[in-house]
């Protein structure tokens, strides 16, 4: 199992940086970042000083989105890192939260989504790729390669994984519904011809070691407000009922109010009062050593690639460590 970190790029960026080397030092192999341009500091100014402090760590988005940026300019953006540093980048994108909500837009359709994989991936890749009715190509790329891993949670964002991406992205570590949104972009992929072993699947969710699980829970409360968002939006479009998506999945947001994005992200803000404890307990992992190394065997037995940490409480850098010191070796 790899394991990998992820960043919110607020300032100092070179505190984003300083983690990722201690990350890598500890035996992550993955360094992601948010990608929110508005809440917090330019992250992909940010990768090329991450690849710098570093010499094997795999550096990128957690998540970008097709609507903030230009798919051109992004998959430039990649190709130029592998280029200065070799083929250390990684693209995980989806439709877009708080990157496209703080400016007042709608995540976007899954059919956009899908045209900007080809594209970003193609560009950085050095193919040629349509966009916009004309032909581009990177002529200057040669040799990068770009994976581009999904992230969802409803059953057409898991077709579409299965069907397009180089793997899957899943943001929160419960293993009830890993299980079943692995088994339905691995079907996805089998039911396009596609091999389903060769989609890299990650779990990313906050992790916090230590003994005093109330104030673990009530500093990664944030996470389930965060997955609450998307999970609103799955009831929308397929209701509470009819079974489309897990009642595992969409109940606890009954209390759900309303979403402040000037607290994303982060712990103790008022906006997650809804979140019950069961819910952090199941999409985070929390507890001690033993307990962290527990469930990573288990979300491993389901075909988990990497765990990455959502990396935003108040103990990161003795989360770090005990990650690096006993917890991976223990996974190794």
């Amino acid at each position: 199992m790899d394991f990998g970190v992820v960043l919110q790029t607020d300032p100092p960026a070179w505190r984003v940086v300083d983690l990722a080397r201690q990350a890598e030092t500890l035996g992550f192999s993955h360094g992601w970042t948010f990608d929110s341009h508005i809440l917090w500091q330019e992250p992909y100014v940010i990768y090329s000083q991450m690849l710098s402090a570093t010499n094997r760590m795999v550096v990128g988005p957690m998540v970008t989105n097709p609507g903030t940026r230009n798919w051109t300019v992004t998959g430039s953006l990649f190709a130029t890192l592998n280029d200065m540093f070799g083929n250390r980048t990684i693209c995980g994108i989806g439709r877009g939260d708080s990157a496209m909500r703080v400016l007042g837009h709608t995540p976007t359709k899954l059919a956009t989504l899908s045209d900007s994989m080809r594209v970003i991936k193609g560009l950085a890749e050095g193919d040629e790729v349509d966009y916009n009715g004309t032909r581009q190509h990177l002529p200057w790329s040669k040799g990068s390669k770009l994976p581009v891993l999904m992230a969802g949670y409803g059953p057409k964002a898991l077709k579409l994984c299965g069907e397009q991406a180089d793997g899957f992205i899943l943001q929160l570590a419960d293993l009830q519904l890993a299980e079943w949104m692995i088994g339905a972009v691995r079907k996805a992929a089998s039911d396009a011809s596609r091999n389903p072993d060769d989609l890299y699947m990650c779990v990313a969710a906050p992790a916090y070691v230590g003994d005093d699980i109330a104030h673990q829970r009530d500093q990664c409360r944030w996470f389930g407000g965060m997955v609450g968002n998307h999970v609103a939006d799955l009831v929308d479009r397929y209701g509470t009922t009819g079974g489309s998506v897990p009642k595992a999945l969409t109940d606890y947001i009954a209390g759900r109010e309303g979403y402040d994005y000037s607290g994303h992200g982060k712990a103790g803000h008022h906006h997650t009062d809804f979140v019950p404890d069961e819910i952090i307990d199941r999409f985070c992992i929390l507890g001690d050593e033993a307990a962290h190394i527990d469930k990573l065997r288990k979300l491993r037995d389901l075909g988990v690639d990497q765990f990455a940490i959502y990396l935003m409480h108040d103990q990161k850098d003795e989360t770090l460590n005990a990650y690096g010191q006993r917890i991976i070796p223990a996974l190794s």
